[in-house]
């Protein structure tokens, strides 16, 4: 991915208000040559969340909340994005705003990803999960191109009505 400012990240994001926007908790010292996207929760608000990354040749951001931990019997869960398994407590549900129209009249969209969204770091082997992972024969850049593509099928479908 390449580099962005907190100016840059901010004019990004495509479903909240542009005041919303200028309050955002930025991230610093981004390895930005390993992100496929850059996706972070707000240190001061935790149930806030952001992804932002290159698509359709602009930067698109979008704002998400993050609800509170699933009271659950199942044990693990798959992150929709990077097909990684985690214990329940570390996959997250996260939903926003739908762009344009929808948005407005309240409309929202959610998937389970990595709590961290560190989706990145866990496919390149920088972090691990909690618990064994299933053995996969994709190489590494195709695991690459599947996480890239199912976070654009996710951006496509919040952008649908913009």
């Amino acid at each position: 991915m390449q580099p962005l400012d907190p100016d840059e990240i901010r004019a990004s994001f495509v479903n909240c208000s542009r005041g919303e926007a200028k309050s955002v908790t930025v991230p610093g010292d981004v390895p930005w040559a390993d992100r496929d996207f850059l996706g972070w929760r707000d240190p001061k608000a935790p149930a806030r969340a952001y992804l932002v990354l290159p698509y359709e040749g602009e930067v698109v951001g979008l704002a998400l909340r993050a609800a509170p931990p699933a009271r659950s019997r199942v044990r693990s869960n798959m992150c929709a994005f990077c097909s990684t398994t985690h214990s329940v407590s570390d996959i997250t549900l996260f939903s926003g705003r739908r762009a344009g129209k929808l948005g407005r009249e309240g409309n929202t969209l959610g998937t389970y990803a990595c709590s961290n969204l560190a989706c990145s770091r866990y496919l390149r082997g920088e972090i691990r999960p909690d618990i064994p992972q299933p053995h996969e024969s994709l190489s590494l850049e195709e695991r690459i191109a599947r996480l890239e593509d199912k976070v654009h099928r996710f951006v496509a479908r919040v952008l649908e009505s913009r």
